[in-house]
C-alpha cells in the first residue's frame, strides 16, 4: 500500500482519549500512532492549557524580552549550561552547525516540592525581579502542559502495546523545560551571517514537545519525501511532536521529525516572533534502550543503550549549551 504523505499536521481531540467512550479512545490511539509513524507531529485540541493562560504568558514574556540586554543578562548564570534562566542571542546552534540561531530564550524547569530526592539534580528556577507575575503564570502553564503530556504519553504507551501507565513514574518530576523564545528583529540583515536562521533544522532532544501557538509563521517540518510542510497551531491547539528520546526508545518506530524555523522575507526581518515550547523529559535514570517490542529481524536495534540523563548531557554539548 502506498504511504500517505500528509500536507498538514493531523488534528486530534484529546477529549476522545480522556473521555469515557472506549471506541473513541481506541480510535485516538490508532490515529496518533499513524501520525507519529509518518510525520511525527499532531495538533491537539481540548488539552489542559487555556487560551487566557497562554495569552497571559505571551504578554509577560514579551515584556521580559523587551528589557535592555544588560537587564536580561543578569539572569544568565554561568555554569548552569542554560538549564535555567536566560540564554542570550546566538548562544544555541543546531547539532552539526556552528552558526548560532537568531534567537534568545528563557528556561523554566521542574519544581519539586514533595521531598523527592531528584530535586538535588535540578537547579532552582530563576525569576526576573522586574516582572513579579512571571513566576506564577509560568509555573501554572508548566503544570498544565505537563498534565497534557502525561495523557499523550499514555496514548503512546497503548499504541506501543505497553501498559497505559508505562511512562507515568518515568516522567514524574522529569527534567522538563518550558522555553519562551524570542526570535528577535533583525534591523540590518546584512549584519548577520549569511547562513544564520531563526532555528536551523533539528530534532528535539526529549520524549515529546508540546508547542503553544506561535506569534508568527515560520515553523516547518520535513516530510519523508524531502518536502518542507508549514506548521501552524490554531489558538486552541497544541502541536505535539516526537523527540529523539522517544524515537530512540521505540527504535525509530515513532519518528523524531526534523523541523526548523525559517527566516521571514527580507522586508519582514525587522519583526519579532515569539514561541513557547514545552520539552517533556523523563527522569535522568530512565533507560532509553530500545523496547523489546520495537526490535525484530526487519528492525534491528539502531543505538546502544543510554540513560536519558547521559543522552541529554551529550546533546547539550552538541548544540553548544554545555562545554
Amino acid at each position: 500500500m502506498a504511504e500517505v504523505l500528509y500536507d498538514e499536521v493531523p488534528s486530534l481531540d484529546l477529549a476522545d482519549f480522556t473521555g469515557t467512550d472506549p471506541q473513541k479512545k481506541k480510535k485516538f490511539v490508532a490515529a496518533l500512532g499513524a501520525a507519529y509513524n509518518n510525520i511525527g507531529f499532531v495538533a491537539i485540541r481540548n488539552h489542559y492549557l487555556t487560551d487566557d493562560l497562554s495569552a497571559r504568558l505571551y504578554d509577560v514574556i514579551k515584556k521580559f524580552f523587551a528589557l535592555p540586554d544588560a537587564a536580561k543578562q543578569q539572569y544568565e548564570i554561568a555554569g548552569l549550561a542554560g538549564q535555567r534562566g536566560y540564554i542570550g542571542k546566538g548562544k544555541e546552534h543546531a547539532k552539526g552547525r556552528n552558526t548560532g540561531d537568531l534567537k534568545e530564550f528563557f528556561h523554566v524547569g521542574q519544581e519539586v516540592l514533595d521531598g523527592d530526592p531528584i530535586k538535588s539534580e535540578y537547579p532552582d528556577n530563576i525569576w526576573p525581579k522586574e516582572l513579579p507575575e512571571f513566576e506564577a503564570i509560568a509555573l501554572e502553564v508548566y503544570k498544565r502542559l505537563e498534565k497534557t503530556g502525561v495523557q499523550m504519553l499514555k496514548a503512546i504507551a497503548l499504541y506501543l502495546n505497553l501498559p497505559e501507565d508505562y511512562f507515568d513514574q518515568k516522567v514524574k518530576h522529569g527534567n522538563s523545560i518550558l522555553r519562551p523564545i524570542h526570535y528577535f528583529p533583525i534591523k540590518n540583515p546584512d549584519a548577520v551571517p549569511s547562513d544564520a536562521v531563526r532555528a536551523a533544522e533539528h530534532g528535539d532532544i526529549n520524549l515529546i514537545t508540546l508547542l503553544m501557538g506561535a506569534s508568527a509563521d515560520g515553523l516547518q517540518v520535513l516530510r519523508r519525501d524531502g518536502k518542507w510542510i508549514p506548521i501552524t497551531a490554531l489558538p486552541e491547539q497544541l502541536v505535539v511532536n516526537v523527540g529523539d528520546m522517544l524515537e530512540r526508545l521505540t527504535n525509530k518506530k515513532l519518528k523524531s521529525t526534523i523541523h526548523r524555523v525559517v527566516n521571514p522575507p527580507r522586508d519582514q526581518m525587522n519583526k519579532p516572533r515569539y514561541s513557547i515550547p514545552f520539552f517533556m523529559h523523563p527522569r535522568s535514570e530512565m533507560s532509553l534502550a530500545a523496547l523489546a517490542g520495537c526490535v525484530d529481524a526487519d528492525h534491528p536495534k539502531q543505538w546502544e543503550d543510554i540513560t536519558a540523563g547521559n543522552f541529554l548531557n551529550q546533546r547539550l554539548r552538541e548544540i553548544g549549551l554545555k562545554k
